[in-house]
């Protein structure tokens, strides 16, 4: 046992002083996971801990499960965890498939300039910041003088104030998620595509398959792996939604629809001052995500044979 140890750490070692350069390009990111992943990770303490701000960082007093029982019993709690559900399996639905067939698209144009162009434009929304997006669609959405109200005005439907309805913010939420985020998800897609092997399409087309078929027996299949592993991440993430979205749009009078878990949590955590609350119904919600990711990799495993682990 002890003579494989120092085998590995003679391998680890030369393999450090062989490649120096580039453990050394890994020192910073690595460093950031360390700060700011899994250092504060220790502050789940406080889940189970009565936290007092100013004193002890892992709290004052061991409080077992409470925190947990009172958010398994508070109304306001489910409902937001019922929002985050429906919002974020809602967006994961409409927005998941979008970038792959944009990609498909995209693929099939000839002009290499027109290709570039279009990706280009569907890719700047993303460099945008949330405060700039949500700006735009305050804007557009403007019940007094929004382009969308004008257009809505004219053809006779009448004005809509959809920031303050709580019917239309999922529509609005999941539109500015296409618009912001469907160029930047496709560029992973063209990139695997690019790199395809032309002599599958061409024995494709020897053997009489349209542009369509081609598509389904080659196309796809190059992709698969690509977009097991995405969806592994998506649905590891669909809890965590865009929280600063969310946050500046939602208004008191669309908290039925709007109010998510992070919402609920920012709200009673960080203004309520229940940092303890607070935090049991984020490392819940954490757990959950990792059940979803498990679950998600298990059954890309055992149909597609290509996920994570």
């Amino acid at each position: 046992m002890l003579k494989r140890l120092e085998e590995n750490f003679n391998l680890l070692n030369k393999s450090f002083r062989k490649n120096y350069t580039l453990y050394l390009f890994l020192l910073l990111p690595v460093l950031y996971f360390i700060v700011f992943k899994y250092i504060p990770m220790l502050g789940n303490a406080i889940a189970f801990r009565k936290y007092v701000p100013g004193q002890s960082y892992f709290g004052v007093k061991w409080e077992g499960f409470k925190y947990f029982e009172m958010f398994l019993h508070d109304p306001q709690f489910w409902s937001a965890f019922k929002n985050t559900l429906v919002l974020s399996f809602t967006t994961l639905l409409i927005t998941f498939p979008l970038p792959i067939i944009f990609s498909l698209l995209l693929n099939e144009i000839e002009g290499k300039y027109f290709k570039k162009v279009a990706q280009s434009i569907t890719i700047i929304p993303k460099f945008l910041s949330t405060v700039v997006v949500i700006m735009i669609i305050n804007t557009l959405l403007s019940p007094s003088n929004g382009i969308v109200n004008m257009i809505l005005e004219k053809i006779g439907v009448g004005s809509i104030y959809f920031l303050n309805e709580a019917s239309w913010f999922r529509p609005v939420y999941i539109v500015s998620e296409i618009w912001q985020f469907l160029g930047w998800n496709s560029i992973i897609y063209m990139a695997v595509l690019s790199s395809a092997d032309q002599q599958q399409y061409e024995a494709a087309m020897v053997d009489g398959a349209n542009r369509f078929k081609q598509i389904i027996h080659v196309t796809l299949p190059v992709l698969l792996p690509t977009i097991a592993i995405n969806l592994i991440i998506a649905v590891g993430n669909v809890l965590i939604l865009g929280f600063e979205k969310i946050l500046l749009m939602y208004t008191p009078t669309t908290y039925v629809t709007s109010d998510v878990i992070q919402t609920f949590v920012y709200r009673i955590g960080l203004m309520g001052n229940n940092f303890s609350y607070g935090t049991a119904v984020g490392l819940f919600q954490s757990v959950i995500s990792l059940l979803l990711l498990w679950i998600t990799n298990k059954i890309t495993n055992k149909y597609w044979e290509c996920g994570l682990w």
